[in-house]
């Protein structure tokens, strides 16, 4: 249940083991589904090599107790809507009683990841310093990069490690842009890099509740 309540922290791996141990437990792809948000064809390919035992399959037919759909907890999500609640609120006071002392960067508000991209290594610094003063002191940041194609990919990385003082960094898979039309003529050495705090979803929350409450202030 606490990997599955930290989804989108998880790499991709270990987003398909888990989906492949709840089939194990002999979960039907349903249930499977109403606790992690995996299409049902990505979790098929997934558990295409498990075969539930007879057991299993006679358990799933007379599996409906009270309280429960299938072998999820009805409350598992009731729980993690109320402590996204609790987060929101917390938020909202600490932006109004902090308001002048937020900085705002210009960063990516999709998909549950606090981060930002920037060519600017000064940029990134002031954004890993204000993650680490406003979330968590331990903060911890995974890099990516945007690069074109004839960019030094090792060289990239060994500079954006350097630059943000992260010497110890993963990265997610670069991005290379091909040769072609648009393809700008003077290429950022070491192209754009994008830094993401790991285990951010609920920094992510309070950053967009703090947004919200300046947007409101100022409407």
């Amino acid at each position: 249940m606490e990997r599955a309540l930290n989804w989108d922290e998880l790499h991709p791996w270990e987003r398909a083991e888990l989906g492949r141990a709840l089939r194990r437990l002999g979960w039907t792809y349903s249930e499977i589904r109403e606790l992690i948000p995996v299409p049902k064809g990505t979790l098929s390919y997934w558990c295409r090599e498990i075969r539930l035992t007879p057991e299993q399959v006679e358990a799933i037919k007379r599996r409906r107790p009270p309280g429960v759909r299938g072998r999820v907890p009805v409350d598992t999500q009731r729980k993690r809507k109320e402590e996204i609640e609790r987060i929101k609120a917390e938020a909202r006071a600490f932006a109004l009683d902090h308001l002048s002392d937020l900085y705002w960067a210009e960063g990516l508000k999709s998909h549950r990841h606090l981060e930002v991209a920037n060519s600017d290594p000064a940029a990134l610094r002031l954004f890993i310093r204000w993650v680490r003063y406003f979330h968590a002191s331990n903060a911890e940041f995974v890099l990516a990069l945007h690069l074109h194609e004839g960019n030094d990919e090792h060289h990239a990385k060994a500079h954006w490690r350097r630059e943000l003082d992260l010497p110890d960094a993963d990265f997610h898979k670069t991005f290379i842009k091909p040769r072609g039309t648009g393809h700008r003529k003077n290429q950022l050495e070491f192209g754009v890099c994008r830094v993401r705090m790991r285990r951010g979803t609920d920094s992510w929350r309070r950053t967009l509740t703090w947004t919200e409450v300046l947007a409101d202030l100022d409407s």
